[in-house]
């Protein structure tokens, strides 16, 4: 599966050749083309972009970007079965996944120096996503709650206490 941020970026790239950047008409047709390659009409999209090229005879920079992105959606057009992935419910991006474990795991896990066994990594991991998620003081109390029952699971009026 080719993920679909690179997918938009190129989108973007041709919106932008034949339209002024950030205009009106630059959105509406990098939508209609997401919408298309969404819906898994990849080839369509690569034929339109063929054809904007040949029928206003573009030349230089303008028709070399839309070749070069219509090229490059057909080579990966196989790849790029959106409709199929969400109708199943998968990602088509993993841009927040990525981000969450660069942020989660790589920044506390691959510090110098430091060995971790896989129970130890897990415990970790898990404090640090209540940590982040900024919950950590309702989970500190839950944990609290949690050791006093084992502990003092005969004695519940110290729990009422609180």
């Amino acid at each position: 599966m080719l993920q679909y941020v690179p997918v938009s970026e190129k989108l973007w790239k041709v919106g932008n050749a034949l339209h002024p950047e950030g205009s009106p008409e630059a959105i509406a047709f990098v939508r209609e083309r997401a919408r298309r390659i969404l819906h898994g009409q990849v080839s369509q999209v690569v034929k339109g972009f063929r054809s904007i090229v040949t029928k206003r005879k573009l030349k230089g920079q303008k028709a070399k970007t839309l070749t070069e992105v219509a090229n490059y959606l057909y080579a990966n057009r196989t790849r790029m079965r959106y409709d199929i992935y969400l109708a199943n419910g998968w990602p088509i991006a993993s841009g927040s996944v990525e981000g969450a474990c660069k942020n989660l795991v790589r920044d506390r896990f691959e510090r110098s120096g430091m060995r971790w066994t896989p129970k130890m990594a897990e415990a970790m991991l898990k404090l640090r996503a209540v940590y982040l998620s900024g919950d950590w003081d309702v989970y500190w109390q839950w944990h609290i709650q949690q050791d006093q029952l084992r502990l003092y699971h005969k004695d519940t009026w110290l729990l009422d206490a609180k």
